[in-house]
């Protein structure tokens, strides 16, 4: 209506499976979070059923296209119908919930499973927020994130701790760009070609979308977030010849 169009999709979901293959062992590229696909227990694998790996629970995106018939303001005709007409302005935004992802002893305990896939026991429940201050610090205890959890000394005892129970932060993200397409002549009534003019910002607020944290408790930077999941505000202009 009036050259607006817009979309929007929310979709809510779970997935659930007993493991999850992840590329190169990373839960994503920009994650610190390691991943394992092999079983605790071989013998029971329903131990490990759980969220997938990639299980988003909650995705809002939309996106926006906007004419904004700029040659139809008297305050611009001077400029001419060249120079106003053909401006346009484009959104997309994604709005995610984090993705789960298992904590890992870091050792061998049982002598069972593969090398780096038993799991500890929980005795404490972090709060899991990235409103603190220093909102790397996942876990809130820094150095002391281990407390939150046991590793189980009696040989062959599996830790009662579930694979993939905590959730990274949310991903929020808002490109747009602007868009100027001129005409560069006509032929028999025809459009010959036109030269069009974009500006993009990708990330448009800047938002720092933060990756996992380090998930191996007897690891360097347990609880740590080391990485972000999406880049900075990125701009970029560019001309395109249309024939």
């Amino acid at each position: 209506s009036h050259g607006l169009g817009f979309q929007a999709s929310y979709t809510f979901s779970k997935s659930i499976d007993d493991t999850s293959a992840v590329i190169g062992g990373f839960i994503s590229g920009y994650s610190g979070a390691v991943s394992q696909t092999a079983p605790q227990d071989p013998f029971n694998a329903r131990a490990d059923r759980g969220p997938s790996s990639f299980d988003v629970r909650s995705s809002l995106s939309f996106n926006i296209f906007q004419d904004l018939h700029a040659d139809r303001l008297a305050w611009l005709r001077p400029l001419g119908r060249t120079a106003t007409a053909g401006w346009q302005v484009m959104g997309i935004g994604t709005f995610m919930s984090g993705l789960p992802f298992t904590v890992y002893s870091g050792v061998q305990q049982t002598g069972v499973g593969a090398n780096g896939t038993d799991r500890p026991d929980q005795t404490d429940v972090p709060d899991l927020s990235t409103s603190r201050a220093v909102r790397e610090d996942y876990f809130g205890r820094g150095a002391d994130n281990a407390s939150f959890f046991h590793i189980p000394s009696n040989p062959g005892h599996f830790g009662s701790l579930g694979r993939n129970t905590f959730r990274g932060p949310a991903f929020r993200d808002l490109d747009i760009a602007l868009i100027k397409d001129t005409p560069l002549g006509t032929r028999a009534g025809r459009e010959m070609a036109s030269l069009q003019f974009r500006a993009e910002f990708f990330n448009l607020l800047n938002t720092v979308n933060f990756g996992l944290p380090s998930n191996i408790v007897l690891g360097p930077g347990f609880g740590e977030i080391t990485r972000t999941a999406s880049n900075s505000r990125q701009i970029q202009f560019s001309l395109k010849l249309i024939y």
